[in-house]
């Protein structure tokens, strides 16, 4: 018997909850398929929270995890010690980011599951009118291993898939061991530290457009040394204009002298005030402050906490430390070119876009997931570390010819200038070379190495 009719005809929070095996032995069954509902963590009702924490009681940090997740551990649950085959489609939220080790370390470790065919990420459509493309992975897996194990890739997510016969799936639907890679606080390589920029939590009293600015030279204009260029990720990639009064080192006697300052840092204050949060109502009393300061003392690289999918490269680049970078960015002080290229390379790339969060469609960098646990070009020779260098620096030069176009232009996939895909394509081989002489074939193999990589650097 087919379990997929059991579970059609119940609804969802109903069929999540029951014990399938008091409902439908085992014995009687030989697979089970089904399209779990699409339902990230930000939209489930309470109902379904209340459904998905009593299947995962005992799940650390289950609270990160999509709806889905939810069948998985029941089948999981229900297959064991039995020959039963499951597969499902899924979201392919449930193989990236946070939830990827949430999920899969229960698996693996608590029900010993094993990955015998997937499809990596594709785009699921509907001839309905309106209804938006998901972005799925398909899942077999059982509760012991299959000798044969096949990995179906797509050129592009829209393409059709090519077939393979691999010796092991992973939970980031690669040919590699059964790893899951947690959150970490500090980089697994000697790196400089990356950090958030400083977050203001100021209402937009603080925060200043191009017209603000001009107004305050012209009534005001004792403010002019405490109005800093403001940057994050959207403005650093669209080339967008924002400014931030930066009075931590304003005296209180020249603020009392700039009133339009004064009304500002008062309107914070009121805002502050009105918040429920009780550590927001506290920051009422350094209303001339941001929130977060976390402003480098040194010329920086900054990295936007968002790209879109589309881009082949995230757009990273150097500022000065008279920049304020704001909370939608990254930022890593004291870096060099050298760190710049690898960044930008696309070995880091492929560990981002299997590893990284996701909003929507966009990819959601993060210090914890994302650059702590890279593993970075393992004893590179210092011809090696030059060659990036510069490439890298050939990269920011390319970028320079074009005054007039926006990271956005230079970096999507229509419009990117011949000279600066030549650019980065001249620093990908350098950057692979400092990982081994031998060259990658594809994405896939990139990422294969990495993993690899980063078992040796955690053992």
């Amino acid at each position: 018997m087919c379990f997929r009719n059991f579970l059609t005809s119940w609804s969802y929070g109903n069929a999540l909850t029951l014990d399938w095996r008091e409902v439908l032995p085992p014995s009687d069954s030989c697979c089970i398929l089904g399209n779990p509902p699409f339902v990230g963590k930000k939209e489930q009702t309470k109902e379904q929270k209340r459904d998905l924490m009593a299947v995962l009681k005992g799940v650390q940090r289950a609270g990160v995890l999509d709806y889905v997740a939810g069948w998985y551990i029941k089948a999981a649950s229900y297959i064991q010690g039995t020959a039963i085959c499951c597969g499902y489609v899924s979201t392919n939220s449930i193989t990236q980011g946070e939830q990827t080790a949430v999920l899969w370390h229960t698996l693996l470790t608590c029900y010993h599951i094993k990955i015998y065919f997937a499809h990596r990420t594709f785009v699921w459509t509907s001839k309905a009118r309106g209804k938006a493309a998901v972005h799925c992975v398909i899942i077999g897996f059982t509760a012991h291993n299959m000798p044969r194990k096949l990995l179906y890739d797509y050129d592009t997510p829209r393409s059709n898939p090519h077939e393979k016969e691999v010796k092991n799936i992973n939970p980031y639907l690669v040919e590699s061991s059964d790893i899951t890679i947690p959150t970490r606080c500090a980089p697994i390589c000697p790196t400089p530290v990356i950090q958030k920029g400083s977050f203001t939590l100021d209402g937009g009293h603080l925060t200043l457009s191009p017209v603000e600015k001009k107004e305050f030279a012209q009534k005001e204009p004792a403010a002019l040394p405490y109005i800093k260029k403001y940057v994050g990720g959207r403005e650093f990639i669209n080339n967008e204009e924002r400014y931030c009064l930066w009075l931590k080192d304003a005296k209180p006697g020249e603020l009392r002298s700039m009133p339009l300052v004064l009304a500002r840092v008062e309107r914070t204050r009121e805002f502050r005030l009105a918040s429920k949060r009780e550590t927001t109502k506290r920051l009422a009393n350094t209303s001339a402050l941001f929130a977060e300061i976390r402003q480098p003392v040194s010329d920086y690289i900054l990295v936007p906490n968002l790209s879109s999918e589309r881009r082949k490269y995230i757009p990273i680049g150097f500022f000065n430390q008279r920049v304020i970078a704001n909370s939608s960015s990254l930022v890593l002080p004291n870096a060099t070119l050298y760190h710049f290229g690898v960044l930008t390379s696309l070995m880091h790339m492929e560990w981002m876009r299997h590893v990284c969060g996701r909003l929507k469609n966009s990819y959601r960098y993060s210090s914890t997931l994302v650059y702590n646990n890279f593993p970075w070009p393992q004893d590179p020779t210092a011809k090696c570390k030059q060659a990036i260098e510069s490439k890298a620096q050939a990269v920011l030069d390319t970028r320079a010819q074009y005054p007039n176009s926006t990271l956005a232009d230079l970096y999507d996939p229509l419009t990117m200038p011949p000279p600066l895909r030549k650019a980065h394509q001249a620093l990908d081989k350098a950057v692979d070379r400092a990982y081994r002489p031998q060259p990658f074939t594809d994405e896939r193999s990139r990422m294969e190495f990495l993993l690899e990589l980063y078992q040796h650097y955690t053992r």
